[in-house]
């Protein structure tokens, strides 16, 4: 989980942006939409290869 302390003299809306900062870094809200429903690993499997076809990433 990310943490950040509020330093002295620091702003709240400095440290909200060092915040997301550190959650956009670590990965953790493109996991959470990921995770938003769940995809069986047939669908998966189906929709990574069709991405590997056409060239695009998944």
């Amino acid at each position: 989980m990310a943490e950040v302390r509020l330093g002295e003299n620091e702003s709240i809306d400095s440290a909200l942006r060092r915040f997301k900062k550190k959650i956009q870094k670590a990965g953790i809200l493109s996991e959470v939409k990921r995770r938003e429903r769940y995809e069986k690993p047939s669908l998966r499997r189906k929709r990574k290869a069709e991405a590997l076809r056409k060239g695009v990433r998944y």
